[in-house]
C-alpha cells in the first residue's frame, strides 16, 4: 500500500513546473504574460511541492492520527494552492497565443476542479478512524485510489499553457521552475520510538523513492508528513 500512494504522487507531484526546455525566440507579449503568471504562481508552486513531499515521505512508524492530520493538511494546502494558481491565470489575462482565451478558461476550470477534488480527499481522510489500525489502513487504500485519479487532473490542469511558445516562455521564468521542497530532510533508517529499524528501512525505500531527501515533519503536523499509504500504519504488504 505504501508503494501505491507514493507512486501516485511521484508521477505528477510537481504538476505545473515540470516545464523543461526553452526555445530561443519568444515574443515580448508571450514572455510578458509568462512572467506575470509565473511571478504570482511561484509561492503556490512551492506550497504544492512541500505538501506533496510531506505526503510522499510519511514515515512508516507514524501513528494513524499523525498520518491523518498530516494528510489532511497536505490535501488542503494543495487545494488552496490550486485555487490561487487559478486566480493567477485569471489575473494574467488571456495569453497572447492562438485561442488564448479558451486556454485561459480551461486552465482556470481544471485548477478549480482539482482543488475541489483534493478537498474531497481531505474529507475522506478526516472521516477515517485512527483508533482502528486495520480499518484505517483500508481507508488509506481508498485515498490512494482517489489520489491516482486526481493526479491525472493535475497533469491536465495547465497542459495547454505548457504547450508551444507559451510553455517555452514559462519554462524560462524562475517562478515556473521546478521547486525543491522546503521540508527538512529526515534520517531515513533511524528507528523512531515504538518502531523497528527493519520496518523503517523497508518503508523508507518505498516511500522516499521519489526524492532522496525524506522530509517529514516540517509542518505543524508533527507527523512525518502525509498520506502515504505508507501510512498504512505498520501493516505488511
Amino acid at each position: 500500500m505504501n508503494k501505491k500512494l507514493a507512486a501516485a504522487l511521484s508521477g505528477g507531484a510537481v504538476l505545473v513546473l515540470a516545464l523543461s526546455g526553452c526555445s530561443d525566440d519568444e515574443g515580448d507579449k508571450v514572455g510578458d504574460w509568462a512572467k506575470t503568471f509565473c511571478d504570482q504562481a511561484k509561492p503556490q508552486i512551492q506550497k504544492r511541492a512541500d505538501a506533496h513531499q510531506i505526503i510522499i515521505s510519511t514515515a512508516a512508524d507514524s501513528k494513524p492520527a499523525e498520518i491523518q492530520a498530516a494528510d489532511s493538511k497536505a490535501f488542503q494546502d494543495i487545494a488552496n494552492a490550486d485555487r490561487a494558481l487559478a486566480k493567477a491565470v485569471e489575473g494574467a489575462g488571456a495569453p497572447p497565443v492562438e485561442n488564448g482565451e479558451k486556454v485561459q478558461q480551461d486552465a482556470i476550470k481544471e485548477l478549480n476542479a482539482t482543488a475541489l477534488a483534493y478537498e474531497g480527499l481531505k474529507k475522506q481522510v478526516d472521516a477515517l478512524d485512527p483508533t482502528n489500525q486495520q480499518k484505517f489502513a483500508d481507508g488509506l487504500q481508498g485515498v490512494a485510489d482517489g489520489l491516482t485519479k486526481i493526479e491525472k487532473m493535475d497533469q491536465n490542469a495547465l497542459s495547454k499553457l505548457e504547450e508551444g511558445e507559451l510553455g517555452q516562455a514559462m519554462a524560462k521564468q524562475p517562478g515556473c521552475q521546478k521547486p525543491t521542497a522546503s521540508v527538512p530532510p529526515k534520517a531515513s533508517a533511524s528507528p523512531q520510538p515504538g518502531s523497528t529499524s527493519d520496518s523503517d528501512a523497508d518503508t523508507g525505500s518505498d516511500s522516499g523513492s521519489s526524492d532522496p531527501s525524506k522530509k517529514p515533519s516540517a509542518k505543524p503536523t508533527k507527523s512525518s508528513g502525509a498520506p502515504k499509504t505508507s501510512a498504512t500504519p505498520k501493516t505488511e504488504e
